[in-house]
Formats: structure tokens, sequence, C-alpha cells
């Protein structure tokens, strides 16, 4: 692993899972769409929505020396006050780290979101802000910061959510996923927006979606461009694979998962994630969503690269 990135030398990867400790199945409890690990001192961050007994989803976090081993810290951002844009939960969290402050990017949805009235089963997304990767958060004043297009033609006029975040150029990119106006989950697709300060204005790329497929976002610089992990939903040329983009906005495959069990709602350590120097590599490990007969929790996933001709 941690060859940089050339779409001539790859093309395939295997991915490969393992139980982690205190964030696994648990009777009664559901746990999913993990954030993108961050490292700071000695210690892995991931953070989640969780839910119990109650119907309202909430984000919460845990820590890890070593990726397998995590201890739950509890919650840090939980849904608003009623009447709020995120009264009915706050999930899909996504990290950023700048000017030494902690950005936690999610999606909100407000009561009642599981209704078949569009308008109201829209999502946006929002930021909370720290100066420690523990807390306290706070909730910016200017939230919603992404919200769905007014435009029912367009790819993001009914969901907008799940965002991951790179800094490129000197800009903050943020990748999202979006669902036009009548359409099903599996249209889902990708694009992006960009912003000059972490807290925003962020606007969205004019040629949106910038890839035609993938339910949840995981990006991350490689070399001098941006990868992406597609999981299983869109076209059958994109869908379970990882695509590239030398200029952040036209992606191509460069790699299909060869036993096809690509992981699920995958969030991923991307040590070059905020440096802007472009040494990326290609992901290594990360943590991702499990949804079987026990349940929903979160697992490890790590990824093997299969060399081809350079």
């Amino acid at each position: 692993m941690g060859t940089v990135f050339s779409q001539s030398n790859f093309k395939s990867v295997t991915a490969s899972y393992s139980p982690i400790e205190a964030l696994g199945f648990e009777e009664g409890i559901k746990r999913g769409d993990p954030s993108d690990v961050i490292k700071v001192g000695s210690l892995y961050y991931v953070w989640y929505w969780k839910v119990g007994d109650h119907v309202r989803w909430a984000t919460w976090y845990a820590t890890s020396p070593d990726g397998f081993v995590w201890t739950e810290k509890g919650e840090v951002l939980p849904p608003g006050k009623d009447g709020s844009w995120d009264d009915e939960g706050c999930f899909t969290p996504g990290i950023l780290v700048a000017n030494n402050k902690y950005y936690l990017f999610y999606s909100g949805v407000n009561n009642p979101y599981r209704t078949k009235d569009l308008e109201k089963s829209k999502t946006r997304i929002g930021i909370a802000v720290s100066d420690s990767p523990d807390g306290p958060w706070v909730k910016l004043p200017t939230n919603p910061i992404m919200v769905p297009s007014d435009n029912v033609t367009e790819f993001d006029s009914h969901r907008i959510d799940d965002a991951s975040i790179i800094v490129r150029d000197g800009k903050y990119w943020l990748y999202y996923k979006g669902r036009q106006w009548g359409k099903s989950p599996r249209e889902t697709k990708m694009g992006v927006a960009i912003a000059d300060n972490p807290e925003g204005p962020y606007v969205k790329y004019e040629n949106n979606p910038v890839v035609k497929g993938g339910h949840e976002v995981l990006v991350w610089p490689q070399g001098k461009g941006v990868a992406t992990l597609i999981g299983k939903e869109g076209p059958e040329d994109v869908r379970k694979s990882i695509m590239y983009a030398e200029d952040g906005f036209n992606f191509k495959k460069t790699h299909d998962f060869t036993n096809k069990n690509v992981p699920l709602a995958p969030g991923a350590y991307r040590p070059e994630a905020f440096t802007d120097n472009g040494n990326g590599k290609l992901i290594e490990w990360g943590v991702q969503r499990v949804i079987n007969k026990k349940g929903q929790f979160l697992e490890r996933f790590d990824l093997k690269e299969v060399l081809g001709n350079p």
C-alpha cells in the first residue's frame, strides 16, 4: 500500500473486514454512516449516528489507539429544538480540521422526515464548530449551509447531504450526494461545492453532478487529483469502484473491487486530506456500516490494491 496514484498502474482493489470493539453489534442499538477518521495526538477519532429505542438520530463519537479497539465517548450533536430544521436528526457526519479548529459537518432533517411528502422529507447540511475534537460543539447560526436546489430538474433538488471535505488549491472542497425531486435512492449522484472559508459560503460547481452514482460520499486527495470510492448505487460502469479526477471534477474509473464486496457507507483515514500538499495516496483503512439480520453496526475495512502494468 501507499504508492502515489497513477491511472495507468492500478486495475483492482480488494476489501477485507474486521470486527471492532465497542462499535459492533449491540442489542437494541443502531450505529451507521461513520465520518472519515482523523488522528489527533495518539488517538484516532470517528463520528457516526446512533439511535436506540427512540427514532431521532444523534451524532456520537469514539476514539481508538489503533483503529481496532474503540471507546465510545458519547453524544456530541443531538437533534435540534422542536420546530428547527434539524429537529428530527443529525446524522452522516463529516470532519474538517482547519485554522486550529474542528468543523463537524452533518445532515439535518426536520419532523416529519418519514413521510411521502417530498417537501417535508428534504435533507440539508449544517456545521458545528469546536476548539477540540472532544467538543463542546456549537452549531453555526448560519445553518443550514447547503440546501436542495429550488429547480426540480437539478440532481440535488430533493436531498443534499453526506459531506466529505478536503483542502485543495487553498480552498475547501465539499463533496456531497444529491437526489433529484421524485427520484429513488438508486438514482443518487455526487456533486461538489467550493468555499474560501471552512464555514462557507459553499458555491456549487456549475457542471454538477461530477459522478452519476454513489450513495454515501468518500473522497480523498491522491497525487495531484481527487479519488472517490463508489458503492453499490449507480450505473454499471460506475458502481463498486474507485474513480479519479486530476482536476477534481471529471472522474474516471481506475479500480474495480475484485470481490465486489465494496465497503458500505464508509469513512476512511485520510492523513493528507487537509494538508494541500499533493502527497495524498490511496486510502488503506477505515470504518464502514454493516446492515444484516442482526442489526446495524460498524466494523473496520482494509483495502489492498492489485497492481497492473505500469
